[in-house]
């Protein structure tokens, strides 16, 4: 029988043949939320990224900031307002740190959405565990590049294109994976989002563009992206988040609603430490 290091290299292997061969993967938006801006809305005023984090993480944002600019929806990180709780601003998405306890995830995606048929989102917050990020087996820069950049993706309304941690690496943050920059078995690197992350974005964003695929057009989005307050709720256990309405390939909820007043929803993304 192969031994389990080997088939890893295999399936990586094949991942990259298939890639070479432009094999599309599903399509893994996140329901249908989104931003109300386009290309041009944000090339004027980038959405921003709320730096509340501690300096070990620093790069780690800024890196996943650059990656994400080459999609179609503009980014700059700024001087964060949120606090301790990791309360959330009005257009804008804060990202935070702290010891959030031995709840068992890693880092956490939440975005506050108006219910109805364009799912525009009006805030998001990503928080990062550092109870298990000050443990050794995750006190990485492989493993915080990939929970960054996987959970601002989830921000601007991405899902995962794989949720099986063991199977080999589709080259993107995008994927679960327990070997985040390819070295354990010699497999494809995940730290950073891949050509289908950025197709995906510019198919969720091309009705906003004026374009059918999402490329720089006339701009017709309303320039909505700082709505009127939706107030804010603390959201950090999964007693908090509301219904969990799926799962992971795990069979763990990862995905969670929760109904809030003047209708709004907020949607919890959970990364699951293994």
């Amino acid at each position: 029988m192969l031994n389990t290091t080997y088939a890893k290299v295999l399936l990586g292997t094949f991942v990259l043949l298939i890639s070479a061969f432009g094999v599309a993967y599903a399509d893994h938006a996140w329901g249908k939320y989104h931003w109300d801006l386009s290309t041009v809305d944000t090339l004027a005023n980038p959405l921003e990224l709320g730096d509340n984090l501690s300096s070990s993480w620093q790069e780690s944002l800024v890196g996943a900031s650059s990656d994400w600019n080459n999609s179609v929806l503009k980014n700059q990180v700024a001087a964060g307002t949120s606090n301790a709780n990791c309360d959330p601003t009005l257009g804008q998405v804060e990202v935070c740190n702290g010891a959030y306890g031995d709840n068992g995830w890693l880092g956490i995606a939440q975005i506050w959405v108006y219910r109805g048929k364009d799912g525009h989102i009006a805030q998001a917050i990503v928080k990062l565990n550092d109870t298990y990020f000050s443990l050794p087996a995750y006190d990485t820069s492989a493993w915080k590049d990939l929970v960054v950049c996987q959970e601002v993706g989830h921000t601007f309304g991405l899902g995962h294109q794989d949720e099986n941690f063991t199977n080999a690496n589709l080259g993107t943050c995008m994927d679960y994976t327990n070997d985040p920059d390819g070295s354990l078995y010699g497999q494809l690197n995940n730290e950073h989002p891949n050509q289908h992350d950025y197709d995906m974005l510019s198919s969720i964003y091309g009705h906003l563009n004026g374009t059918g695929d999402g490329t720089p057009g006339s701009g017709k989005g309303s320039g909505k992206g700082k709505p009127a307050n939706v107030g804010t709720v603390t959201l950090n256990t999964p007693a908090e988040w509301g219904l969990a309405v799926a799962q992971d390939a795990q069979g763990r909820d990862s995905l969670y609603v929760r109904h809030l007043g003047s209708g709004v929803d907020v949607i919890t993304h959970v990364l699951w430490a293994e």
